[in-house]
């Protein structure tokens, strides 16, 4: 998804989920507004805080996207179905000039 869609999308009623896969000191360093902070091992050990229903729209992002890529295989192999990638992660969001929350 790209980071202007996302932004539209998150002023709608039908906002998806934005999960930050990132470390606690990336994620404390800013991150996109109301983000969860769902480090990959915690997805990993099914310890991240999750919505419990498995159609629910995540957006998936990290700083440049291999973590993302490795939480979207886990979540798909978790049952959950419309989980999709930030475009070019926290890196292209920041330089978009987009808002970031620390």
């Amino acid at each position: 998804m790209y980071a202007k869609e996302l932004v539209r999308r998150m002023k709608s009623a039908l906002s998806p989920v934005v999960v930050d896969v990132r470390s606690g000191y990336e994620f404390n360093s800013g991150h996109i507004v109301g983000a969860v902070h769902a480090p990959s091992w915690k997805i990993l050990l099914k310890l991240a805080k999750l919505p419990t229903d498995k159609n629910s729209e995540l957006v998936i992002t990290c700083e440049h996207g291999p973590r993302a890529q490795m939480a979207q295989g886990l979540l798909g192999l978790y049952g959950y179905r419309n989980v999709t990638l930030l475009d070019r992660h926290m890196a292209g969001w920041r330089s978009a000039g987009l808002p970031v929350e620390k």
